[in-house]
């Protein structure tokens, strides 16, 4: 008797998502939440994975007893979270790092300058809730740094803030960027944030900020550079 072969239903197609993650695997790239996979997706795909979380998330609000069919306040809103999450809050996973146009340093300035307070917003991986803070970066170029536009720290910032981030992570990831595309002697990021998982949940405390920093280089080594420029971070609260 002929060995009977099950075939895939015509026109069967696998999850965008699992061909994004099965290119992934077989490159042996790292998928964490806060990890960026822009270089992954082909033409299309993104509107592709909208549609996929829209129908899972429908199973979400399903499962929480949520009739999606007959109420008027959440017919739409699966959509609505796939394009929040895709579009905006996450987008720093599925989109490109935003160009960082570098002029060199024609003056061989030496001088720390500051960039700051800019505002992050973020989500924490754990319980994708909101995170809500500030940051500042210090800058101690050489001769050989390039230099970016004060838009630029802003717009990378928010690249790699707007994905599922840990707080430690998020400016560790920030710094090496910069590290990377400045050259600086010396790289300072800090951090302050409200966690909107303090507040919503768990001790329901909505007072704590979490405040940390990156030191590297120069100030790392120099304590009179480090303690200047936390100084000066006390002049704008």
């Amino acid at each position: 008797m002929d060995d009977v072969v099950e075939k895939k239903p015509t026109g069967t197609l696998n999850p965008v998502s699992e061909e994004i993650r099965s290119r992934l695997v077989r490159a042996k790239k790292r998928f964490h939440a806060n990890d960026n996979i822009s270089d992954f997706l082909e033409p299309g795909e993104i509107d592709q994975l909208l549609d996929e979380v829209e129908e899972k998330f429908k199973d979400v609000l399903r499962s929480l007893v949520i009739d999606v069919e007959n109420d008027h306040n959440t017919s739409d809103t699966a959509r609505r979270v796939a394009k929040m999450y895709v579009n905006e809050v996450f987008k720093g996973r599925y989109y490109e790092q935003p160009p960082l146009t570098e002029f060199p340093n024609a003056e061989s300035l030496n001088e720390l300058m500051i960039v700051g307070p800019t505002k992050v917003r973020s989500a924490c991986s754990h319980h994708f809730c909101p995170i809500m803070g500030r940051l500042w970066i210090g800058v101690m170029p050489n001769e050989h740094s390039s230099l970016i536009g004060l838009s630029k720290y802003s717009r990378l910032a928010e690249w790699i803030m707007t994905r599922p981030q840990i707080q430690e992570e998020a400016i560790t990831q920030l710094a090496d960027i910069l590290m990377d595309k400045v050259r600086p002697d010396g790289l300072a990021v800090v951090m302050e944030a409200d966690h909107f998982c303090m507040h919503w949940r768990g001790v329901k405390d909505d007072g704590a900020m979490m405040v940390n920093s990156v030191m590297r280089g120069s100030f790392l080594r120099d304590h009179i550079l480090r303690s200047e420029f936390l100084s000066l971070l006390n002049l704008r609260t």
